[in-house]
């Protein structure tokens, strides 16, 4: 199915949704169009003060809550409170993420700040909110992946990038991880037999705000190279338009991914997206999700 637009997004009236990073960007459209079609959402972000000027921005009914995905404590604060307020949700879009393009920083937990904030933290985030999810008896799970995926490789001798730290490899091995994820926890949910779809996106090249600030630890050259990078991205009401699809599309089933269709994926319509080679290996998908479990401490399904 080409040409899938937000037309297409079925009454969301009685479903909970969760969007992380939903003040700006991908987030903010997702969380936008899926509050236009009657869904409570729930604009889960690092920063409360831009979460409610956005939430007054869109035309629904929404709830801002706080949510910091570099931080375990943050994210176990969030799942607890929620989860009191909300005992069953519809879906969880894991569209938060991270480019930093400077020195190796680290989360609070002392991860990788990419690998911490783009997988880490929504791994953990899903697992503590998976019980919501099921108790609706047809929950979603949409995680956010990228095409730099298709490039990188995970050093499971070395994950937190402690070696030869490298931002841009750094970022594709957390988007590796992600995808990862996503696909392992469809094969999860299944053999559990769970009513929960896990399905993935990515928004090709979109212009969001990621890469302005990638760039501004390099000053006025790196706020003319974000400025180039804005001529060659779509837009973000068309970038958005994969994670929508996965997260509204009643036609979805586990394990799909969804991103633009035209010039290598980097923009077009939505159509289903291809897997690097690593990260369509369960073998890899197994292991990291190990190494997930003893990191974070959340264990399921």
């Amino acid at each position: 199915m080409s040409g899938w637009t937000v037309d297409r997004i079925p009454d969301q009236h009685g479903r909970i949704v969760v969007v992380t990073g939903a003040n700006s960007g991908l987030g903010l459209v997702t969380a936008t169009e899926l509050a236009r079609r009657g869904a409570h959402v729930v604009l889960a972000v690092r920063n409360l003060a831009a979460g409610e000027e956005a939430a007054r921005r869109i035309p629904g009914d929404t709830e801002v809550r706080e949510l910091d995905l570099a931080s375990l404590a943050s994210v176990r604060a969030f799942a607890a409170k929620l989860t009191a307020d909300h005992p069953s949700i519809a879906v969880l879009v894991n569209n938060a993420g991270l480019v930093h393009l400077g020195p190796r920083r680290t989360t609070a937990d002392g991860f990788e700040l990419h690998l911490g904030t783009n997988m880490l933290g929504p791994y953990a985030l899903t697992g503590l909110l998976l019980e919501a999810l099921t108790a609706g008896g047809g929950g979603r799970v949409v995680s956010l992946s990228s095409i730099t995926h298709k490039n990188a490789h995970l050093d499971f001798d070395d994950l937190m990038s402690e070696r030869g730290y490298r931002a841009a490899p750094a970022y594709g091995r957390s988007k590796l991880a992600t995808t990862l994820f996503g696909l392992e926890l469809d094969r999860r949910l299944r053999g559990a037999g769970l009513p929960v779809v896990s399905a993935l996106a990515h928004p090709g090249l979109t212009r969001t705000n990621l890469t302005p600030r990638a760039w501004e630890h390099r000053g006025r050259v790196g706020r003319l190279i974000a400025a180039g990078g804005v001529l060659a991205t779509q837009s973000v009401e068309q970038g958005a338009l994969p994670q929508l699809r996965a997260a509204a599309d009643p036609g979805v089933r586990g394990g799909q991914f969804f991103g633009p269709g035209r010039l290598w994926e980097t923009r077009g319509p939505v159509t289903e997206a291809r897997l690097g080679r690593e990260a369509a290996d369960p073998a890899v998908a197994r292991r990291l999700w190990a190494v997930a479990e003893e990191l974070t401490g959340v264990r399921y399904p």
